[in-house]
């Protein structure tokens, strides 16, 4: 084709640069992006791990978290010649498997080891998927060819929505932590942080797991959204932290045959296409409710970081061949949806949550079991009479969504599926369940920095970094502002 199109012979070689899935006319198409070498060898590009500097006797930062934010802020340090040192309250990749297999199977949440917390942070576990809009704010490109470097397939550097799975990233996330280790630097697994001491509006150190002392003059933050225990220390010591809008709801679950069907036009997908994603916006009375974080062959995964409470969310292995789609269906909260919480002042949004995902566990059998509702009968406000195979390993419960959500939420959710009766052909059905709650979209608290040197507008020597602090929402993001802060400490 390159060939009749160019009006040249075969001496020549081609590259995909971009690749994307067009599905809006009845037959599918794929755009691609093309570099073609003419009488000239193909540039292939490299992608070795570096050879990073030894920083085990430098100047140290620490850095709370190891997730994506966490852990391209320590590269990024090593490059300029700065020791890392990471606190991790969770265990490493490896061991975090046998507290995702208890929840999993029977219920038990480790408060310090779970689809949140860990090596890694929470992308681990939940799916890898890598896309952004946040280009303005940094090199998407060289986070990509970083994760290339450590092991990820190259078709993330081509493909428009670039995946990794859960599969592949902890060798990934395992081959990072061995040249932060080599290159000089510390790892600390299991090591929560329970105070930040400051003095004279600086911070001097940590206290980890209500002992150790660590000299920490320069502390990158980067807890995740739901270190709901840092956001509470932070607010007793009188640190400045906001509340901040967020979005919550509910998973959906589709055979992902219906979604191919939906989005292909056709009843079998074939060889060629992937399973087929979708993203649904709508707006109710000003409100926006949107589809969020979608898994095409995926499961939903039980991601509680407390026991007593149900938290759901999606993630897809590399070749997403599991039998289900499924995506989070959310409603944006603003502050003042947050009326009967103004007495937990920043913590408002976060005591949402909590009495959400609380009232969750309670109706779902307070074993992990999620309360459940078809889509249609949830719609027409029917409990329904039983429920569909659904992906979700512990369980899902036969409830009413009215009981265990506000109603602010039903009303917008109802209206949207409604919406999509009509403009989203096979997707309104009751072979989808709605599986309650999706609450952790982002962080509902916000850490004010400093435009400039990022650093905390009160506190000196504290770096508030990534999701947990309101500036990313997924990987790519987080490993951003990971690397943007640890630049402003350079």
């Amino acid at each position: 084709m390159i060939a009749e199109k160019l009006k040249i012979k075969d001496n020549f070689q081609f590259e995909i640069i971009k690749r994307s899935i067009d599905a809006r006319s009845k037959s599918p198409k794929y755009q691609l992006k093309i570099s073609i070498y003419i009488d000239e060898e193909i540039k292939v590009s490299e992608f070795n791990i570096p050879k990073f500097p030894n920083v085990k006797n430098k100047k140290h930062v620490v850095i709370v978290g190891s997730g994506p934010a966490g852990l391209f802020a320590a590269i990024t340090l090593i490059e300029r010649g700065i020791k890392p040192v990471i606190f991790e309250r969770g265990k490493d990749v490896r061991d975090r498997r046998r507290d995702l297999a208890a929840i999993n199977k029977n219920g038990i949440v480790n408060p310090e080891s779970n689809y949140c917390f860990g090596e890694g942070g929470a992308g681990t576990y939940s799916d890898g998927k890598l896309y952004t809009r946040s280009d303005k704010r940094g090199n998407i490109k060289s986070i990509l060819e970083t994760f290339v470097r450590f092991g990820a397939d190259k078709n993330i550097l081509v493909d428009a929505h670039p995946h990794i799975g859960t599969n592949k990233l902890p060798d990934i996330i395992q081959k990072m932590r061995e040249v932060i280790l080599d290159a000089g630097g510390e790892i600390h697994f299991n090591a929560k942080v329970t105070d930040i001491e400051i003095q004279f509006n600086k911070v001097r150190s940590l206290q980890i797991n209500n002992s150790d002392n660590y000299v920490a003059e320069q502390l990158i933050l980067a807890t995740g959204h739901s270190a709901r225990d840092i956001f509470e220390l932070l607010h007793r010591k009188n640190i400045l932290i906001e509340a901040k809008p967020f979005a919550l709801g509910v998973r959906i679950e589709h055979p992902q045959q219906i979604i191919d069907k939906m989005q292909y036009h056709c009843d079998n997908r074939g060889e060629y296409l992937p399973p087929a994603s979708y993203s649904i916006v709508k707006n109710f009375n000003g409100r926006g409710v949107y589809s969020f974080c979608m898994c095409p062959g995926g499961i939903i995964a039980p991601c509680a970081t407390n026991n007593g409470e149900v938290v759901t969310n999606g993630w897809s292995p590399s070749k997403r061949n599991n039998p289900f789609a499924n995506s989070g269906f959310v409603v944006s909260i603003e502050l003042n949806d947050l009326k009967d919480f103004q007495h937990y002042g920043a913590l408002a949004g976060m005591y949402f949550q909590k009495q959400i995902e609380e009232n969750c566990f309670i109706a779902g059998g307070m074993n992990q079991g999620a309360p459940a509702q078809r889509m249609i009968d949830f719609v027409n406000n029917k409990i329904s009479s039983s429920l569909p195979d659904c992906s979700y390993q512990p369980g899902i419960i036969s409830t009413s969504l009215d009981t265990v959500l506000p109603q602010f939420i039903i009303s917008a959710l109802r209206n949207a599926f409604l919406q999509t009766k009509d403009l989203r052909s096979g997707y309104f059905t009751n072979e989808a369940v709605l599986v309650a709650p999706e609450s952790r979209t982002s962080s509902p608290i916000k850490i004010p920095r400093d435009e400039n040197t990022l650093q905390h507008v009160q506190i000196k020597g504290l770096f508030p970094c990534g999701e947990g602090a309101g500036y990313a929402g997924g990987i790519i993001s987080a490993a951003i502002d990971g690397i943007r802060v640890a630049e402003s400490i350079v």
